[in-house]
């Protein structure tokens, strides 16, 4: 979870969501490219969601599917590093459009 202590959720426009939603998924894949070879990859599904009135709620899930020749991926490892990625860039934009 993010919360954006210096704005309220209020304040963020339409565009600046999506914007969040967009960096959020960007680096959620960029991290999986970056650990496993495109190749190997048969399927990534990445959903972000956002919500709350008084805080900003982000909710990152990320599926990815690997191929039967890729064995020793721990996927668990690469899942929860892309949405902790995920969550990095999301505060880092944050960070940005609140200067």
């Amino acid at each position: 979870m993010v919360t954006l202590s210096k704005r309220p959720i209020s304040s963020l426009t339409y565009e600046e969501m999506e914007k969040i939603c967009e960096v959020a998924e960007e680096a959620a894949r960029e991290y999986i490219m970056s650990k496993v070879p495109s190749e190997y990859v048969s399927d990534i599904s990445i959903s972000v969601d956002l919500e709350g009135s008084e805080s900003l709620n982000v909710e990152v899930d990320v599926e990815v599917e690997f191929s039967p020749l890729c064995r020793k991926i721990n996927v668990r490892e690469i899942v929860e590093g892309s949405v902790k990625a995920a969550f990095e860039a999301v505060e880092k934009y944050l960070d940005e459009i609140r200067s």
